[in-house]
Formats: structure tokens, C-alpha cells, sequence
């Protein structure tokens, strides 16, 4: 969420940041300056009638003890009570219509983001590895799983639909030891510590990381949510959501408290399945397991001081681009343009890994870094440990991506290392995880 005060010296900045993401200022903030300054009078108001309300009753006090009639002094006070209910009423409606209209306006992008309405305005800043030759038509994934006894689609889709996979021996072998050797990689050489967290949140984890309210349709919500609550904003303690991705309940573990500064910046990493409804995507990668409504991923989080958060950016795609490098998969960095860039994100890189069986690039992982903005919805703050104990609470910024999509890093080795006999070659940095495994063959 933005600040209060930014938007209100910058207004005309904001709507021009919204125009560059492709948004509509005038729908996301309706007549912003009218309802801002309503609620400065209302609570300006407010706050004269309590003074005076206060003055009135040492002078109610002080007749009395004279022993004169103070009614009338008493009847005005009265009067002021039933208007200051009404002032502190209008106050906490109009507060709650900018809060909700504030919970609307996604992130501003950095001004190195470049301009553009869908990714083919993204740019590419870097290339690695060779993209491979074959001597004979590379094949798609599904194939390369079908084939091998690997994947299953059809009894997926017999037990849970569309949009589900089943790995069956090998194949969920591999799944596993590409989750293990992430996380091993990531705790061991990029000191990220290790988290189990919980696979279901409530609606204030959802709202801290920008989920909701915005995005409601694309999650999968527990029967015990109140939807048209969630509409409101109201969110209850006791509602159920699927997690999208790791990154809502690692970011909301430290929802609503203050960090030592000597702290920052903690690096997490979390396995998770995913889930996600995937509103919006009919008709789109209907093959293979590109888009799934229930998918594994590793993500790397990141809590920092405000004036690390680039470095730490940098480092975390690094940390990303590290697992496809040691698997040797090729793939390249982009810079996501405006219109592209996620709601909360400030800017992002995606990586996106070679296909041969598809002839294209997929992304892989999304690093971005929200600045402050998920940590104000979520009220995560920092004590500045240099100026003492009495320091005034900072918000931290969030960094987070994928390290990796495990799902799609699967089907990357599956069609980057296919033979000419159908099977896999394992990479090597995985033959440990393997139990030594080579190759990966059709099972008799």
C-alpha cells in the first residue's frame, strides 16, 4: 500500500504512474482530493468540538463548585456530545473509504522500468548458456513424460480435472530432488534459513502481500470465508485460503511487529505446493504442466532496510539464476515494463528458461522487490538500532521470488536433456538426490 502523505504531494505523479501500467487513474482513485480533504475537515472538526467539549466541562466544573447554575453550560455540552458522535462517525467512514481506495492503487514502478503495455515490451538484459542442438526434433515435455511412464494427465484430471499432474516413478523422483537440492543450495551457499510454513492463511496474510482484495478470483477460498466480508475489506481471523505461492505466509510471519535492525536483513526460504485458480487463463498452455492449479515451488523472501533492497534484488536473482546455471539449463533475464510489472512490485525480473521441445522461452521465477509496499499492508517495521531505543519505527522493504518453480524447472531438464532414445539424462548436480540415478528410462 502507499503512504498516505505520498499520494497526497504527489498526485499527479501517481496518476501518471498508473497511466504507465496501463490503469486508469480516475477508476482506481475516484475524486481522491475531495475525499481526502472531507476526511481532514471531518476529523479537524472532530477535534475542535473536543476541545471545546473539554473547556465547556472545567466550566461546568467550576460553576458548580461556585455553587452557580451551570445548566445551560451543561445542555450545550450535551449538544456538542451528539454532534461530536456524528463528526467521529462521518471521520471513521471517510478514513475507511480512503483506506480502501489507498488498498486499490498498486505500487509505483521504478523510474528504470521501462514503458510498455504487455511482455513484448519487456527487455532483455542478459543471456546464459548455449541454446542445445539435436539431431533429431526435440520433443515437448508431455510427450517426453508420456512416453517414459512419467506423467500422467489423464488419471490427473480423472481424480481432480483440468489443470492437474500426476509423476509417477522417476518422474516424482526427480520432482523431489529438484525440492531438496534447492534448498540445500539456497541454506547452504546463499544463507537463506530453512521454513516449513503453513500451506493455508487467512484473508489479512492475503491482503498484507496484495492478494486481496483485488485478486480474490484467482485463489482457491475455504467454505468457511465470507465473501462478500472479503469484498468489504473486513476480513475475519477465522477465514481459509490455499496459498498461491510461499511468499504470503513467509512475508506475514513478521505481520504487525518491529524488527530489530540488527536483524536485516533475514533471508528465507520456504518449499510450498501452490495453489491457484488461474481465473482468466481458459484456452491458455492447455498442454503439458506450464499452468497448473496446484504446482511446487521453492521461494526466497527477504526483509531489508530500506537502503539494501537493490543489492539484495540483485543478490536474489542471482541466488535464482544459480540453480539454473548448476542444472544447465540456458535462460535469460528480463526486465518486466510497466504494464506487466505484478500490483505490488516496484520492479521485477523474470528468468525464463529455454524449451527446445516447444522452440520458446517460459518463466521460471519472478524477482521482485516491493519496497515498502507489502510492509505497510502488513505492517512490518524496523527499529533503526543507531538512534536508540526511543527511534521511530521504519518500514522494512520485501524481496521475493521463485527459486524455483519446481514444476517447470521439471519439464526444462526433461526437454533440454531428452535423447535420442527417449529417455533423460539426468544433470549431474541431481544424481546424488538421484540415489545415482544417470538417465531416467520407460519403466517395464
Amino acid at each position: 500500500m502507499l503512504e498516505l502523505g505520498l499520494v497526497r504531494a504527489n498526485l499527479e505523479l501517481v496518476e501518471e504512474k498508473l497511466r504507465a501500467r496501463g490503469a486508469d487513474p480516475s477508476a482506481l482513485l475516484g475524486d481522491f482530493r475531495a475525499l481526502d480533504q472531507s476526511r481532514r475537515d471531518a476529523i479537524t472538526l472532530a477535534e475542535q468540538s473536543k476541545a471545546r467539549r473539554n473547556e465547556l466541562s472545567q466550566q461546568v466544573g467550576a460553576l458548580k463548585k461556585s455553587g452557580q447554575d451551570a445548566s445551560a453550560l451543561m445542555e450545550e455540552t450535551r449538544l456538542l456530545k451528539e454532534k461530536l458522535d456524528q463528526l467521529d462517525q462521518t471521520a471513521a467512514q471517510l478514513d475507511e473509504q480512503l483506506r480502501l481506495s489507498l488498498a486499490r492503487i498498486p505500487n509505483l514502478t521504478r523510474d528504470e522500468v521501462p514503458a510498455g503495455r504487455s511482455d513484448a515490451d519487456n527487455v532483455t538484459v542478459k543471456t546464459w548458456g548455449e541454446i542445445p542442438t539435436f539431431a533429431f526434433t526435440p520433443k515437448p515435455h508431455w510427450e517426453i513424460g508420456e512416453q517414459l511412464g512419467i506423467l500422467d494427465l489423464e488419471r490427473a484430471a480423472k481424480l481432480s480435472g483440468a489443470r492437474f499432474a500426476v509423476y509417477m516413478g522417476a518422474g516424482a523422483r526427480l520432482e523431489r530432488a529438484l525440492i531438496s537440492f534447492m534448498l540445500d543450495l539456497h541454506t547452504s551457499k546463499h544463507g537463506y534459513t530453512e521454513v516449513l510454513p503453513p500451506f493455508i492463511v487467512n484473508s489479512k496474510s492475503l491482503y498484507g502481500t496484495g492478494q486481496l482484495p483485488k485478486f480474490a478470483e484467482d485463489l482457491f477460498r475455504c467454505s468457511d470465508a465470507d465473501a462478500e466480508a472479503v469484498a468489504r475489506g473486513d476480513f475475519k481471523d477465522s477465514d481459509h485460503w490455499l496459498i498461491p505461492t510461499a511468499e504470503v505466509p513467509v512475508t506475514n510471519l513478521y505481520r504487525d511487529e518491529i524488527l530489530d535492525e540488527t536483524r536485516l536483513p533475514i533471508r528465507l526460504t520456504a518449499y510450498t505446493p501452490c495453489f491457484r485458480a488461474e481465473a482468466g487463463a481458459a484456452g491458455k498452455d492447455t498442454r503439458g504442466i506450464i499452468r497448473q492449479h496446484q504446482f511446487q515451488k521453492v521461494e526466497l523472501v527477504k526483509f531489508t532496510r530500506p537502503e539494501d533492497s537493490d543489492a539484495e534484488h540483485e543478490r536474489l536473482t542471482r541466488d535464482a539464476e544459480e540453480i539454473l546455471e548448476a542444472l544447465g539449463l540456458p535462460y535469460r533475464r528480463v526486465l518486466l515494463c510497466t504494464g506487466d510489472t505484478g500490483f505490488s512490485s516496484a520492479k521485477t525480473y523474470d528468468l525464463e528458461v529455454w524449451l527446445p521441445g516447444q522452440q520458446l522461452y517460459r518463466e521460471i521465477s519472478s524477482c521482485s522487490n516491493f519496497e515498502g509496499f507489502q510492509a505497510r499492508r502488513a505492517n512490518i517495521r524496523f527499529r533503526p538500532s543507531a538512534q536508540g531505543a526511543k527511534a521511530k519505527p521504519e518500514f522494512v522493504h520485501t524481496i521475493n521470488g521463485s527459486g524455483l518453480a519446481v514444476g517447470r524447472t521439471w519439464l526444462a531438464i526433461l526437454e533440454n536433456y531428452q535423447q535420442p532414445d527417449g529417455s533423460v539424462l539426468i544433470p549431474e548436480a541431481l544424481r546424488p538426490y538421484m540415489g545415482g540415478l544417470d538417465r531416467i528410462v520407460k519403466e517395464v
